[in-house]
């Protein structure tokens, strides 16, 4: 059987789809959902403008990333790896819901992985079962800033 070559996953958010677009662009807000990357703060000692880093939360590992969005078409990359080198590895997109149908204040939020060539069938699976639990986080944490009320805590 061949190799997966990738993995998405989505979910029906509760928010409008700017609201969800302007989250997944905030790279402190990445570290309260990316589990491979938390407690996300800017690289100061990089050459390379935008970088983060951050810690897994499964092995304590540092990881960087830097954002690349689209708002036009309200697509984000994500590359990660190391400063020297970042790869486009995790995408996010969100859809309005009124394009599917479905209520105007809601979109859905979908993210995709490419498996690298090297990823042992173990850490693939854990990656998809990762990105499975920060979906569900990514929903939560965007419907609950949507109902804050303007200039709320």
């Amino acid at each position: 059987m061949a190799k997966s070559p990738g993995h998405m996953t989505t979910r029906h958010v509760h928010a409008p789809a700017e609201v969800a677009f302007r989250y997944l662009c905030d790279p402190i807000a990445l570290g309260r959902w990316s589990l491979g990357c938390f407690e996300t703060e800017a690289d100061g000692s990089a050459k390379t403008p935008g970088l983060y880093t951050g810690r897994s939360l499964i092995d304590g590992g540092r990881a960087w990333f830097r954002i690349d969005a689209d708002p036009a078409r309200l697509l984000i990359d994500y590359l990660v790896g190391t400063p020297e080198r970042l790869v486009r590895r995790i995408s996010a997109r969100v859809v309005p819901g009124a394009e599917l149908d479905l209520p105007e204040a809601t979109c859905l939020v979908s993210l995709t992985a490419w498996r690298s060539a090297a990823a042992s069938d173990e850490s693939w699976k854990r990656t998809k079962a990762l990105h499975e639990a920060e979906i569900i986080l990514i929903a939560g944490q965007i419907e609950r800033l949507a109902k804050k009320p303007e200039g709320g805590p």
